[in-house]
């Protein structure tokens, strides 16, 4: 297995509508597949790739992975912040989406929860964890609950922890071993 860990700064990993020359989704599922692909001896299709991250990260690792289900098979999140709605001041996202009034419906487009009536069950296999004492444990619940109202098959695991390095370093090994089983399963004829 290999990892290849992009730097998103604190930019959500969406191509902003905003800015340009933020275009983080374009980065992370076109540029960097296909660099990696073309350096590196790798199952170059869906069922060699997944993509996870953690708080922000965790966000991009669903929204990306959802949202390019054709280049990721598999997608995951820890402790992620799967609805930009949440916290509306914080973390730069006006600077990134616009205002939260007039650019309403961007607020729900670039969130993970806005794309789960576009979910295909099957579509790709997902994983979601978060601890729960984490602030984002409630919209992570809501997603986990929407998911399986539209029967969408995933993982979901909550533990007790925080939004903090001490839950992640026990999560992580969870979702390395997802996929694993993910990565087995699809090499299997």
């Amino acid at each position: 297995m290999m990892l290849v860990c992009p730097e998103g700064n604190n930019d959500w990993y969406i191509n902003s509508p905003e800015i340009d020359s933020l275009q983080w989704e374009t980065y992370i599922a076109v540029e960097i597949p296909a660099y990696i692909d073309s350096h590196y001896p790798t199952k170059a299709n869906r069922m060699g790739r997944a993509i996870t991250g953690l708080s922000m990260g965790g966000h991009g690792g669903l929204y990306l992975g959802l949202k390019n289900s054709t280049t990721f098979g598999a997608c995951g999140s820890m402790s992620g912040g799967v609805d930009l709605r949440f916290r509306k001041s914080s973390w730069s996202l006006i600077r990134l989406l616009g205002d939260t009034t007039q650019h309403a419906q961007r607020w729900i487009d670039y969130s993970v929860a806005g794309l789960v009536d576009k979910i295909k069950p099957g579509e790709s296999e997902i994983i979601i964890d978060c601890g729960t004492e984490d602030f984002f444990f409630g919209i992570n619940e809501k997603l986990h609950q929407q998911l399986a109202l539209r029967g969408i098959p995933h993982e979901y695991t909550t533990r007790a922890g925080k939004h903090d390095w001490n839950y992640w370093k026990n999560a992580v090994s969870f979702q390395l071993l997802f996929f694993h089983h993910y990565f087995t399963k699809t090499e299997t004829p």
